[in-house]
């Protein structure tokens, strides 16, 4: 829970707040943009909700938040924030929110698929937390679970012993020390089935890799995101944890395959047309290039 006695004073009056124990993960102010800002190194509230939506929409970023860091001075009902999990994004593909402080925030994704064509996929893991579980459920349940890097397994694996979900990984960011069912190797991108690819990047971490789902979504894990700051796609040079040069090759490598939609664990999500995505990984990897 947040503690009052430790409100920042960047927030500006009234019921939501954010105290000072925020790791600056940007959870909170991509689910309530028109709440929540970056002050540096740490969120706060900037706008205090005005209306029903806009609470609701704080009380997502409440309960999303890995570190419990978000409070409120009165009460309020969090179910509305809780019930709001997973959010749909688009067509069949869901936020699953509950982000968990292991993976410093690192958002997961949940992919419903019929049964006939392989079942749901979780992309990452969020906290397990029964709420989260029960409305996982009701859309069918989790039968893969694509871990991009090490980084952001969090809670995988009480979900796949509770799913009895077959896990999907690469052995150099330690898969079989997780105890995973499919472990990926080499460079090669791997058919998983008739709508998924796994490509290995290594970069940011040693055994990285991204899914890519019917040329329409692309899950990057902390390879490749949307920098709302340079307005373009973007990695992330200062938390490149095993090799640049090796993650701009890989960057370089994604030009050979279409997508519609970024969907990182860490950055920002972004929507265009497949055109603008490859012109914009195209100057991404000139970018990096660059900046060596």
């Amino acid at each position: 829970m947040a503690d009052p006695a430790k409100r920042l004073p960047e927030n500006v009056p009234g019921d939501f707040y954010v105290d000072e124990t925020c790791i600056d993960c940007d959870a909170c102010r991509q689910i309530a943009p028109n709440i929540f800002r970056d002050h540096g190194e740490r969120s706060s509230v900037f706008r205090q909700p005005e209306t029903p939506e806009e609470a609701r929409r704080a009380l997502m970023a409440l309960v999303a938040c890995p570190t419990s860091s978000i409070g409120t001075s009165r009460a309020y009902d969090a179910r509305a924030g809780v019930e709001a999990f997973p959010e749909r994004l688009d067509g069949d593909l869901y936020f699953c929110g509950f982000t968990s402080e292991s993976s410093f925030g690192a958002w997961s994704y949940l992919l419903v698929r019929p049964e006939a064509e392989g079942g749901n996929i979780l992309v990452d893991s969020p906290r397990f937390t029964r709420p989260l579980v029960r409305r996982i459920e009701a859309l069918g349940g989790v039968r893969t679970i694509f871990l991009t890097h090490r980084d952001d397994v969090a809670d995988q694996a009480k979900f796949a012993r509770h799913f009895k979900a077959r896990r999907v990984m690469h052995a150099d960011d330690g898969a079989v020390r997780y105890g995973v069912e499919h472990i990926l190797e080499g460079t090669e991108a791997a058919r998983l089935d008739a709508d998924l690819i796994a490509i290995p990047t290594p970069g940011h971490t040693r055994g990285h890799a991204v899914l890519l789902y019917r040329d329409r979504y692309l899950f990057t894990g902390d390879h490749l995101a949307w920098s709302p700051t340079r307005r373009d796609l973007t990695a992330f040079r200062s938390t490149c944890w095993y090799s640049w040069t090796e993650q701009t090759g890989s960057m370089r490598r994604l030009l050979d395959y279409s997508f519609e939609w970024v969907l990182p664990g860490h950055g920002r999500i972004h929507h265009a047309s497949v055109g603008e995505m490859r012109a914009g990984l195209e100057r991404c990897v000139a970018w990096m290039i660059s900046v060596g």
